[in-house]
């Protein structure tokens, strides 16, 4: 980047000026609070709105993300209070960073389209700062306003604490859409016309978000890419939870008194602790125990009232025009991580198809669905089946059924990678999202030089996405009646029957309802 293509620009928001940088065309800021560091008095509390600062704030770096096992341990280290000309702290783990092709002072009364992403991470890992969520190019390509966000994960955003409020990660990306209908206007983007997207638990935070009534017309469009399954009853948040508190003493309890004396690092520590234990204890968790991630969203009855395709099926978000899709080989990313790709046998098969199977009989009913199949390939089916493909198409139908406008979409282009050996795995659709093609999960997926056809079917992606955030898309929506989705191969890109009639036939009658703890049903 030269010195021209970096020049510094400020703007006044509600909580003080902030000083960003004009980046190849586009105005960034970076790390600007939307609410009060959660530490403190504040630990496991709702979202506190920021508190202002005097002088001009530096915009040009992120802000640190929630302690996770992938961040070093010294940012959840105490530090003192945020200086006076509004600089960074530590613990400013509740940060947005935008980027605005309406450049500051020049075009801000354009209004242009605004769209806020949330990470994906299981729910326990995850930064709005990582190099593929840089939305310059989309924002500048797609004619956008581009804001992402940082927000609690882990056990200081979902775990079950005794005294504070249930899912506090929704709760701060809620906070996060209030600061952006409040500012987003400074930047050239239009409050009236956002538009929430994300990917895996991303999706799965938006999926809630669409029937929280907190966050009732802080958007108006919304975009779900491979949205999880997995949503938790009170009953088997708490049992886990208690097991990460157990982990740091024998009578340590999950609540508030107990956990806000811990540093967040050793609860960090704990919860990976748990999740390592989680597949040999299926008997206590039930199939969840197979995926080792201990934190979802909570169905509590209060923040979220019930499970979001019971509610939007009621109607709960018919005014909030929806995309969501999955990847047609959504778990074999897990597969190649965890050293199985070709290493499947019949018997571990049989047990997850016993798991996760929507029928009395799973095994035969798959078997005969999917008569070519081998062992490996039901294995994958299955998992991407419970866990991602079929909670989307589910999500879909059910918004339909609500009488919303949805549109749904599968990518079947397979991963560059490996010989092709990931196929259209989970996070592919990431970086064509962003068009960030380099980088690290960009190169594991796509190899150092992505082909021609990648950079194609970004530019689909891209231009499918802002479109539909500006309110043009031309694609049709779906009917449940029947299901046509926009199938993105990166050759005819269109909309065609949906390819995996069979294991929407076999998971027709299924409900995606909160999970259990076994123990008590």
């Amino acid at each position: 980047m030269t010195a021209a293509e970096s020049v510094e620009t400020e703007l006044s928001l509600a909580a003080g000026r902030v000083r960003g940088r004009l980046e190849s065309g586009v105005a960034v800021f970076r790390g600007i609070p939307y609410a009060q560091p959660p530490v403190g008095a504040l630990r496991f509390a709702a979202p506190r709105p920021a508190a202002g600062w005097a002088g001009v704030r530096d915009a040009g770096e992120f802000g640190p993300p929630c302690p996770q096992a992938a961040v070093p341990n010294e940012i959840g280290r105490p530090v003192g209070d945020r200086d006076g000309d509004g600089a960074a702290r530590a613990d400013d783990w509740l940060t947005v960073n935008v980027w605005s092709p309406a450049l500051p002072g020049t075009d801000r009364a354009a209004r242009l389209p605004v769209m806020v992403w949330i990470h994906g991470g299981a729910y326990m890992s995850g930064t709005a700062g990582d190099p593929g969520y840089d939305g310059g190019r989309l924002a500048r390509d797609g004619g956008v306003v581009v804001v992402t966000l940082n927000y609690r994960i882990g056990v200081e955003g979902f775990a079950w604490i005794e005294g504070a409020p249930a899912n506090r990660g929704l709760l701060d990306q809620v906070a996060a859409l209030e600061w952006v209908r409040d500012n987003i206007t400074a930047f050239g983007g239009d409050p009236g016309r956002v538009t929430v997207f994300g990917e895996s638990a991303g999706a799965g935070s938006i999926a809630a978000l669409l029937v929280m009534e907190r966050a009732a017309g802080l958007f108006s469009r919304a975009i779900a890419q491979s949205v999880p399954g997995t949503y938790f009853s009170p009953g088997l948040a708490a049992d886990l939870s208690a097991a990460i508190a157990a982990e740091l003493g024998p009578d340590v309890r999950p609540t508030v008194a107990e956990l806000a004396a811990v540093a967040p690092a050793r609860l960090v520590t704990a919860g990976e602790a748990v999740a390592r234990t989680m597949p040999a204890r299926e008997d206590r968790w039930g199939a969840v125990a197979r995926t080792a991630v201990p934190y979802s969203p909570v169905v509590d009855g209060d923040v979220l009232p019930r499970a979001p395709w019971e509610a939007l099926a009621d109607g709960a978000a018919r005014d909030v025009e929806l995309i969501v899709g999955h990847n047609r080989d959504e778990y074999r990313l897990f597969s190649a991580m965890a050293g199985q790709l070709g290493q499947v046998t019949e018997e571990q098969a049989r047990a997850v198809l016993r798991a996760f199977g929507p029928v009395a009989d799973s095994a035969a009913a798959y078997r005969a669905a999917h008569p070519d199949a081998d062992a490996e390939r039901l294995h994958e089916l299955v998992f991407s089946d419970w866990l991602f493909r079929m909670p989307s198409l589910h999500l879909a139908r059910a918004h339909a059924d609500g009488g919303g406008t949805v549109r749904c979409y599968e990518l079947t282009w397979p991963a560059p990678a490996m010989g092709g050996a990931l196929g259209a795995c989970h996070a592919l659709d990431v970086p064509l999202t962003f068009g960030n093609l380099t980088g690290r999960l960009a190169t594991m997926l796509m190899g150092e030089e992505p082909p021609a056809a990648a950079e194609a079917l970004s530019a689909r992606f891209r231009a499918e996405w802002t479109a539909f955030a500006a309110g043009r898309t031309e694609w049709a929506p779906y009917d449940p009646k029947q299901p046509r989705v926009l199938v993105l191969d990166g050759a005819a890109n269109a909309v065609t029957d949906y390819p995996e009639e069979a294991s929407r036939l076999l998971w027709e009658a299924h409900r995606f309802a909160p999970l259990p703890l076994p123990a008590t049903g």
